[in-house]
């Protein structure tokens, strides 16, 4: 079809909101449908597009606003309060998954570049669906949702420092490679000092005068982006380092969220070409061999990655059932696979082939782990006779200091549950609050509260407590499964105070009365309630008083 550029673009618009909203209806990533789109327009499909100047400056474009706004929400915080879990969940998956990867591309006959390449695709996770997933689950806040998102932003370190390395590897495989890393480390430390010094003398200024206009923070932030991104690539670093390092120098400012808030739809849009790009280059030469290596990666990653995140949070003593919600989270490759890939191509190090194997690995993954994290508590449900293998008994225990006067156990310290332990406190209850967060634990310092670790759902932890001297139980964590395993747990120890459980929505409440809950507490019902009052007695009509 021999049409302009204008209606074509227009056409290849139409067809990704088509594909868009049959992949909402699916409950899959938008990704998805753009990969598919890109290959259905792309040279394997009717040839609509093929890799030229516009869609790619249009994808470079996505990919630098990405990196940016990664580097924008980068909050070093996140692991230091997840405690070394993040960071040991984070690296330990990454080299497993790259050692293990590495030797099974081998055992399936690749040559080392390429097999290097593959496995440390297959390392990296999508920070952006699993973040979306988790929000609209409203796990985001939950544990395994924190350690999640803690462990991705490792991963997201990790990949900026491969592609740095493999952008260093690429410019001195023509010369002495000993003698390229002393002016490697030059110019990345000379770019990361001219970085640091605006962000200590001009960009807060000059943000201050920005910022009052909305539409010129946002073009400041694309203009900032693109510049820094193409410094790094002049200096010999690839533009996504760059726009990588410009978002973290605006991490610190206070209109980080403001600009990161604007830029996502941009960011989306943008991802779209992106994908485009990537589709119109795939090759398909090879379908059949490719099919058999692609489920081969794909059941190692699905399977694999879980698993030894569930092992390593095992060993740090987490409850099987936490690190198996969050080992699913890594159950994927992400879009820093494929750039990975397309920058291994543009290197010259793999070729078409091997990027269209990661891609199809990058569908079969994204598309299998979104119903995988969409029903992970009914999979662990089923599966949990055969993971209590991994349990350690008495895991992460503490003995609480001194347990004399207390009739309160409290479990869960969140906002709640931290308002609960003050009024407690207030009228004379001494509680002993247990959390299973250790940084919830170090920093809640209360009179009156005793802190302790320890998971609700777990039953031998149970027996630490002193369940014979409490009169009340009061349970603050909001998550039906567990308040329903805490309850059956108490009984089983044969508790015969009062039990009270905190239920969200309704038919939570339901459920855990059901479950003959001594008392059902609904927050979000009660502080509607409580406004509604408060509103009706504001603006209800004044009665004049009577002469």
């Amino acid at each position: 079809m021999d049409l302009h550029a204008f209606p074509l673009v227009a056409i290849i618009l139409a067809i990704a909101a088509a594909a868009g909203l049959l992949a909402v209806r699916l409950r899959q990533p938008l990704i998805v449908a753009f990969i598919g789109v890109g290959i259905l327009v792309g040279p394997v499909g009717t040839g609509w597009v093929v890799a030229d100047g516009t869609i790619e400056l249009l994808a470079r474009m996505g990919i630098a606003i990405l990196l940016f706004l990664v580097g924008l929400r980068l909050d070093l915080h996140l692991i230091r309060s997840t405690g070394p879990v993040a960071l040991a969940t984070g690296l330990g998956q990454v080299v497993f998954t790259s050692v293990f990867g590495y030797l099974i591309a081998i055992a399936l006959g690749m040559d080392s570049v390429t097999a290097l390449y593959v496995a440390v695709a297959l390392t990296f996770s999508s920070t952006i669906i699993i973040v979306k997933l988790l929000s609209d689950k409203r796990e985001l806040d939950q544990l395994h949702g924190r350690i999640a998102v803690g462990f991705l932003i490792v991963q997201d370190i990790v990949v900026v420092l491969v592609m740095i390395a493999l952008t260093a590897f690429g410019q001195s495989t023509g010369g002495s490679f000993t003698l390229s890393i002393p002016l490697i480390l030059g110019k990345g430390l000379g770019l990361v000092a001219g970085i640091g010094l605006l962000m200590r003398y001009v960009l807060p200024w000059l943000l201050h005068h920005i910022a009052r206009s909305q539409e010129l923070l946002v073009l400041f932030g694309v203009a900032y982006a693109v510049a820094v991104a193409a410094l790094s690539e002049r200096l010999g670093f690839s533009s996504e380092v760059g726009a990588f390092l410009a978002g973290v120098s605006l991490a610190p400012t206070t209109y980080r969220d403001a600009l990161g808030a604007r830029l996502v739809s941009l960011r989306d849009f943008l991802l779209l070409f992106f994908f485009l790009d990537l589709g119109s280059r795939l090759e398909f030469s090879n379908a059949a061999e490719q099919i058999t290596e692609a489920a081969v990666f794909s059941v190692f990653v699905l399977v694999g990655n879980p698993l030894i995140v569930v092992l390593i949070m095992a060993a740090l003593r987490y409850p099987v059932r936490v690190g198996f919600l969050a080992g699913l989270t890594v159950a994927q490759i992400s879009e820093f696979s494929l750039i990975l890939a397309a920058l291994g191509l543009s290197l010259g190090h793999i070729t078409n082939a091997t990027v269209s194997l990661i891609t199809v690995v990058g569908l079969i993954t994204i598309g299998g782990s979104t119903y995988l994290i969409m029903y992970s508590h009914q999979i662990y449900r089923r599966i949990q006779r055969w993971l209590g293998v991994f349990e350690r008994s008495g895991s992460r225990r503490t003995e609480p200091p001194d347990d004399s006067g207390i009739d309160v156990i409290l479990f869960g310290l969140g906002r709640f549950g931290s308002h609960l332990a003050d009024r407690l406190n207030e009228i004379g209850h001494r509680s002993l609050a247990v959390d299973f967060d250790p940084h919830q634990v170090a920093t809640n310092t209360r009179d009156g509260v005793t802190t302790m670790f320890g998971s609700a759902e777990d039953v031998h932890f149970l027996e630490s407590l002193p369940l014979a001297r409490a009169r009340y139980i009061i349970s603050a964590i909001p998550d039906l499964a567990t308040n329903l395993a805490l309850l059956h747990n108490l009984r089983h120890h044969q508790y015969n105070g009062t039990i009270a459980l905190t239920a969200h929505t309704r038919h939570d409440a339901d459920q855990l009365r059901a479950a003959e809950a001594d008392v059902v507490l609904e927050p979000f019902a009660s502080a509607a309630s409580a406004t509604s009052d408060a509103l009706h007695e504001l603006l209800a009509p004044r009665r004049e008083p009577e002469e």
